[in-house]
């Protein structure tokens, strides 16, 4: 493996905690009793859908910490019943991943993370498993899209990611994250 597929992890880190920014900032529009409103998806509500990946994301950026969380990681379905909660606890949990990524080498790539399964241990290659939790992000991230379509609020772009031409158009918004361009595309 190269560098750049190392950078390529590290640029999918980065796209999914400012498309989570975005999401999040949007549904702060909405009023608690739209958050919670029955909706069509998987998660039958914006507030489950959203707190869904916070809670996959917890038990799969514990185990690629070396942790064993395990389904611990969700005994509480809604662990931040308001959007005012939930911003900040998916914020720290896109950090995290972002540092995971960050310290990422070829070698890492191709290493194996533990996951507790509570009856049996998975084991994954980290490179299947962030592919598979970058995925997995996609694809909720994309239900509540369309659930937040339901509403007043106007759904933010989700589907680009990080053109070059289109750089002063996300800047106001990677400065709130603390980034630059640069902070995306080192090496």
């Amino acid at each position: 493996m190269s560098a750049g597929l190392v950078q390529t992890y590290r640029a999918f880190a980065h796209n999914n905690a400012w498309a989570n920014h975005r999401l999040l900032n949007a549904c702060a529009g909405l009023n608690q009793a739209d958050f919670e409103a029955p909706r069509t998806g998987f998660f039958p509500s914006i507030q489950r859908t959203l707190n869904h990946i916070y809670v996959i994301d917890l038990f799969y950026i514990d185990a690629l910490e070396g942790g064993w969380l395990g389904p611990r990681a969700w005994a509480n379905e809604v662990p931040y019943p308001s959007v005012s909660e939930l911003k900040p606890a998916q914020a720290t949990m896109d950090k995290r991943l972002l540092a995971i990524c960050d310290a990422l080498t070829p070698e890492l790539l191709d290493g194996t993370i533990r996951i507790n399964r509570d009856t049996r241990v998975q084991t994954e290659r980290c490179d299947r498993l962030l592919m598979h939790l970058f995925q997995h992000q996609i694809h909720h991230r994309g239900q509540a899209h369309a659930m937040l379509s339901e509403t007043a609020v106007v759904p933010p772009q989700l589907d680009e990611f990080f053109a070059e031409g289109e750089a002063p158009l996300r800047a106001a918004e990677f400065a709130d994250l603390g980034w630059s361009e640069e902070t995306v595309w080192k090496s």
